[in-house]
């Protein structure tokens, strides 16, 4: 009887499998170290850049040092991991920046907090310290946060020193000047709407990052109709997402037995007659420009250009949607009660010529906020980059628009959050402050990590800064320029407060989240049934 009992039970179906209490955690720690680790090198202004090759014939290549499109591209089996992964994914969604700042925080937390498991720490401990450490991490950011946006000139240099800290760790960080100013007026046109749908990003090959432009109004990356206007003043546009195609019977599998060509010609002219009375009602709406997302076949297009309205064909969803937003008109299907559809309008459609490509341009739409950020460059591969870039700050910038509080980058909110955190625990008795002393030694990696991507020594500089936030010096961080410790309000080095703040809520979750699994449970594979019936 004793021996049954003792016997191993295994409660799973064939081919699951269980990691429990220590084995788990260890697979948990080394996983989210590992993704840390992978994207830490990219941080900072010095950051280094990765390439990811995709799979399959058509290989693509991206060359990029954006903390949540190289996460996003790997394939990761570890499930500590993939939390981190999806975190960063949040935080992309969120707040538009801080991917890997987010991803290194949280890996150094589970670093540390490793070290204290193997200290005998109960993880609930650990946990219990660290909300602890961020309550008050939260607070002195809070109350080191300074607002200017009653004062116009003062938030526009904000948005400005926001914008170019933004860029700096990008591949723009060169011409960051040009693509600041570009973002911040971009952003200010909307006019606190932060609806970054209005602005537009077309890339074109050809010339240099600084032929890169903003346009006010929205270009279309299309063509006009041949036959048709190449100009509009005072466009009514009729949105359409309809099929304009007269050569196909749509009774599909229909076969049609004739017993003369004369019979054939006849069915082509009842489709021509469908397709006029379909055009006729199109005009009705007292249009002068038709927009459909759908191809517009040779008849078609032929009955616009006599009735003199302009035709765009096959402009892809997503242009048809902004389209629709930006010109104040709604996508339409059927076309029976013209009083029923809102019309879009603008003050000039007209054709432009950037590189060697002809554009369709929109200016004076209803939606004033609407403008165009045209990005030129070498390679396609600077282009994606260019656009990750600029969609980072436009993002940042908007959320600093709708939350105007800043705070000091460079390493200086988190060695402000780290000395706060230090005095609590200083303060406090029992082990947690052991667990608040690590919480305060992973918010000091993130300056370590900056100063070791650009080589200089990292252990000299944290230590200089640290000395000077002893002497409440509480605006000092790191200059990456010259590898010395400068006061940011002098250089200008501003960060979004709603950024770091879910970099610091988004990485203490994360990893509190990682450190209470004991268990780790994988389901069995499912079996491949062979195919009896194959096609």
């Amino acid at each position: 009887m004793a021996s049954l009992s003792m016997a191993p039970v295994n409660i799973f179906k064939h081919g699951a499998d269980e990691e429990k209490a220590e084995t788990a955690r260890l697979s948990s720690f080394i996983g989210a170290i590992a993704i840390g680790d992978l994207v830490k090198s990219t941080l900072g202004p010095k950051g280094m850049d990765k390439i990811l090759l995709g799979g399959g014939k058509g290989a693509t290549v991206t060359v990029t040092n954006d903390g949540a499109t190289i996460l996003k591209a790997i394939g990761v089996d570890n499930p500590a991991a993939k939390v981190l992964v999806d975190m960063s994914k949040v935080q992309d969604d969120e707040v538009g920046d801080g991917t890997t700042s987010v991803t290194v925080l949280a890996a150094e937390l589970l670093r540390e907090a490793e070290l204290l498991i193997a200290k005998k720490i109960h993880p609930q401990t650990i946990i219990s310290g660290w909300r602890k450490a961020t309550q008050a991490a939260r607070e002195a950011l809070r109350e080191a946060a300074a607002d200017h946006s009653n004062d116009p000139t003062r938030f526009q240099e904000d948005l400005l020193n926001i914008a170019r800290t933004t860029l700096s760790s990008k591949l723009l960080t060169h011409h960051k000047d040009h693509f600041a100013q570009l973002a911040v007026n971009a952003v200010l046109r909307l006019k606190g709407s932060g609806n970054l749908e209005a602005i537009h990003v077309i890339k074109k090959l050809g010339g240099s990052l600084t032929d890169s432009y903003l346009d006010e109004g929205f270009l279309l990356d299309k063509k006009i109709g041949v036959n048709q206007p190449k100009r509009l003043e005072n466009a009514n546009i009729l949105i359409a997402n309809t099929g304009m195609d007269t050569d196909k019977i749509k009774i599909f599998g229909s076969r049609v037995r004739v017993d003369s060509i004369a019979k054939v010609a006849d069915i082509e002219l009842a489709e021509k007659e469908k397709m006029k009375e379909k055009v006729d009602r199109i005009l009705k709406h007292g249009i002068n420009c038709f927009i459909n997302r759908q191809l517009i076949y040779n008849y078609p297009e032929q009955l616009f250009a006599q009735a003199g309205v302009m035709a765009i064909e096959h402009a892809d969803f997503a242009g048809v949607e902004r389209l629709a937003l930006v010109t104040g008109g709604e996508i339409t299907s059927t076309f029976d009660h013209p009083e029923m559809v809102k019309l879009g309008h603008c003050k000039l459609i007209e054709e432009v010529m950037i590189g060697e490509d002809t554009l369709i341009h929109f200016s004076g739409v209803e939606m004033g906020e609407a403008c165009t950020v045209v990005l030129r460059g070498a390679t396609q591969q600077i282009l994606d980059e260019a656009e990750r870039s600029l969609h980072d700050a436009l993002c940042v910038l908007a959320q600093t628009v709708k939350e105007p509080r800043t705070v000091y980058g460079g390493g200086c909110s988190e060695m402000l959050m780290a000395k706060v955190v230090t005095d609590l625990a200083n303060r406090t008795p029992g082990k947690e402050a052991v667990a608040m002393e690590s919480f305060a030694k992973a918010l000091r990696m993130l300056p370590t990590i900056i100063a070791d991507n650009a080589g200089y020594d990292s252990a000299d500089l944290v230590a200089q800064l640290r000395a000077a936030h002893q002497e409440n010096k509480t605006t000092f961080g790191l200059n990456m320029s010259d590898g010395t410790v400068g006061n940011m309000v002098e250089l200008g080095i501003t960060e979004s407060f709603q950024v770091k703040r879910q970099v610091l809520l988004s990485a203490s979750e994360a990893a509190e989240m990682i450190l209470r699994v004991d268990n780790i449970i994988k389901a069995a594979p499912r079996k491949r049934v062979p195919d009896h019936h194959p096609c």
